[in-house]
């Protein structure tokens, strides 16, 4: 007995002292949460606070990333107008912006101020590396050096890939059709030839990805994936935990099959001796004469695949759902698209055609407004920021700056859950407040291929207007044509968006519309 005691005594103290360790530095975590929760929320007191879930979760869960989040977001711009304080948990303190007047000075601000901040970008830096959060010094630099990358007469070269792999899609498309699968999911298939574009423009490489599988384009549409799952669990937020969960670790699983650096990837002589990267290594160069590293470079290009894809593919699909809605505003476009065409023996978007589009670039414009691929940018800044009302975002806060809820303010749009593309009529440009329409964000930090994503937008819709007809299409999940929309790191459809295809017989359209 006097053995087991002199044995188990020590355990006991040890046990002890683990649960007072514990106790302790929980208690002190929580005062630290709580100390730090009470001064978050007194600096930003100036901001009108929505009605919390309790004081600890604040309003985490509150919106999901649903068809019902949307809606409830829309009654949040409705109560609130312009702005409203917003924390989850005692982790995150960030303020929402939907108001042109609001959301103007933050996009505006300097780039020496303006840090890339928030609820996303950190967990796409094992991909993408710093491109998205570096500093002022290093972003601004990387910035002149990229922009040339995006000029007019690079884009130009880039209308011909456009072209050629919309024929592609539309190719297979009508094989499906033939076969009688007439009702098709629009993502599957607009997402593989925009990702097929933006290969063939960056790398020079055809993958062949829309008519065969491929393990590299996989991995890209898998990252994207993860990394919106990852932003929609909390605790995942953390490194420490995520690493040691399922999700992580197929995450670094995947990323081994995108590393272009990685020994033997069959990509790494196009990411070498791509269109676009000779453009970086061999043309661009700063003020003392240094361009692009490597790393540099492939940082960029996986930023590119991961941007410059996906966020198209939800414009493109959108921009047909919404004109399968409108039947006479999807025939406006298509004779507009047919009097182009007049007289030509092929069926190819020229570059100068871009400027003949007006009616069809209002549409986009609209589609753009009404579903915004990307929802919000996140930024923190290195001062205080003063915006209207006397009120201040201090130094470091996360600002959210909401584009959909700023392109469904009903302050700012008239009736903005309807489609009109109306409101783009250039005669209507005055009445349109600043920073109303932000669909790429604006600033110093606005999207740098806004001009490729609008290119590609008027080619492939034209093109797929002058060989299609387009419906609503049946959800085999909801069993109906209905759709609800589902956002992720883009805009997206729960069970896809489905539309009804019917292939046009050119010639046949002409001969009705002369007639």
């Amino acid at each position: 007995m006097a053995l087991q005691h002199s044995v188990l005594s020590p355990v006991f103290t040890c046990l002890c002292s683990l649960m007072y360790i514990f106790s302790t530095g929980l208690v002190v975590v929580v005062a630290v949460l709580t100390v730090r929760h009470i001064w978050y929320s007194r600096r930003l007191s100036c901001f009108s606070k929505p009605q919390t879930r309790s004081w600890l979760l604040g309003h985490l869960g509150k919106i999901r990333n649903t068809e019902e989040g949307l809606q409830q977001m829309d009654d949040l711009v409705k109560t609130y107008k312009h702005s409203c304080f917003w924390f989850l948990g005692p982790f995150y303190h960030l303020v929402r912006l939907f108001h042109p007047d609001y959301v103007k000075p933050l996009l505006m601000v300097p780039a020496s101020m303006t840090v890339k901040k928030g609820l996303i970008y950190n967990h796409l830096q094992p991909w993408l590396g710093d491109v998205l959060i570096s500093n002022s010094e290093v972003w601004s630099r990387k910035r002149r050096l990229l922009t040339p990358a995006f000029h007019f007469d690079v884009l130009k070269n880039y209308i011909t890939i456009f072209n050629s792999s919309s024929k592609i899609m539309h190719d297979k498309w009508c094989r499906l059709v033939a076969e009688g699968k007439t009702n098709l999911e629009m993502f599957d298939h607009v997402s593989l030839m925009t990702l097929d574009s933006l290969l063939k423009c960056a790398f020079s490489y055809d993958s062949n990805c829309q008519e065969s599988p491929s393990e590299y384009v996989s991995a890209i549409v898998q990252l994207c994936d993860l990394v919106a799952q990852r932003q929609h669990n909390i605790l995942h937020h953390w490194d420490w935990i995520y690493w040691k969960t399922q999700q992580g670790k197929l995450f670094k699983q995947t990323l081994n099959i995108v590393d272009l650096k990685s020994e033997g990837e069959h990509l790494k002589m196009y990411f070498i001796f791509g269109t676009l990267s000779v453009l970086l290594m061999s043309v661009l160069k700063d003020e003392d004469g240094r361009g692009l590293t490597d790393e540099e470079i492939q940082a960029e290009a996986n930023t590119f695949m991961f941007a410059g894809h996906d966020t198209t593919a939800s414009a493109i699909c959108w921009m047909l759902y919404n004109l399968a809605r409108h039947e006479h505003y999807q025939e406006k476009c298509r004779q507009e698209v047919m009097d182009l065409m007049e007289g030509r023996d092929g069926q190819e978007i020229k570059w100068e055609d871009l400027s003949n589009l007006p009616f069809t670039t209002m549409c986009i414009k609209e589609s753009l407004r009404l579903h915004t691929p990307v929802q919000a940018v996140s930024r923190s800044y290195t001062q205080d920021m003063v915006l209207p009302g006397n009120r201040t975002v201090p130094a470091g806060e996360i600002c959210l700056v909401s584009i959909y809820g700023t392109h469904h303010n009903p302050i700012v749009w008239t009736n903005p859950n309807e489609f009109d593309p109306h409101r783009f009529d250039p005669g209507n440009k005055m009445s349109q407040a600043s920073h109303a329409f932000i669909p790429f964000s604006s600033g110093p930090r606005n999207c740098i291929g806004q001009k490729f994503a609008m290119t590609e937008l008027q080619v492939v819709v034209a093109l797929t207007l002058l060989r299609f007809r387009l419906t609503p299409g049946v959800n085999p999940e909801l069993g109906s044509s209905r759709v609800r929309r589902l956002p992720q790191i883009v805009l997206r459809a729960e069970g896809g968006l489905w539309l009804q295809l019917e292939p046009l017989n050119t010639l046949r359209l002409n001969k009705q519309s002369e007639e």
